[in-house]
């Protein structure tokens, strides 16, 4: 956890800055004094910036505001390096969304679980004219999880993200097996 940093020492204190008549004044060195005290944590956060978004070097206790900030929700009672990985693929499944590819890999991320998605949907194309195209009329999607204990997944958190990742007007179902 972060908190207070007792003697956190400034790397731009405030007192050589002053005009060199106020440099050696007690009363100047104490007033600039506290503000240093107040601006380090700061410059300190600042400069160790790049850390708190990067997933494998931020704080614990930042790490679920992160995953907010990329749209990768991590639930508190997952494993550290799996909510840190969740964090860490954030980007590249957004960059597949709408695709069965990233359907699968968001649904892997969070059920912790080998996921397979069959969509009957597709592109066809054929080299001669009018021929038939693969798939049927009827689109549809089915995801089929696989995870050691079907127990430890919510149903309804699994079908709101499944829902909210998949092309809004293909009906889906999910099937939950145990290993």
């Amino acid at each position: 956890m972060r908190g207070r940093i007792d003697k956190l020492a400034t790397p731009h204190p405030l007192g050589p800055r002053l005009p060199a008549l106020y440099q050696r004044d007690s009363v100047a060195e104490s007033f600039t004094g506290a503000f240093d005290d107040i601006l380090a944590p700061i410059l300190s956060t600042l400069d160790n910036l790049d850390a708190y978004v990067d997933p494998d070097e931020t704080p614990e206790d930042f790490l679920e505001w992160l995953g907010q900030w990329v749209g990768m929700p991590v639930d508190r009672t997952w494993p550290i390096d799996r909510q840190r990985d969740a964090v860490a693929r954030a980007a590249r499944i957004y960059l597949m969304r709408g695709t069965v590819r990233g359907l699968r890999e968001l649904v892997e991320v969070f059920s912790g679980g080998t996921v397979e998605v069959v969509d009957n949907g597709g592109v066809g194309w054929s080299t001669r004219s009018g021929a038939p195209l693969p798939g049927t009329p009827t689109q549809s999607l089915s995801v089929r999880v696989t995870v050691p204990h079907v127990d430890s997944i919510d149903p309804l958190a699994l079908d709101n993200l499944v829902r909210a990742a998949k092309p809004a007007h293909i009906p889906h179902e999910i099937e939950l097996v145990g290993s």
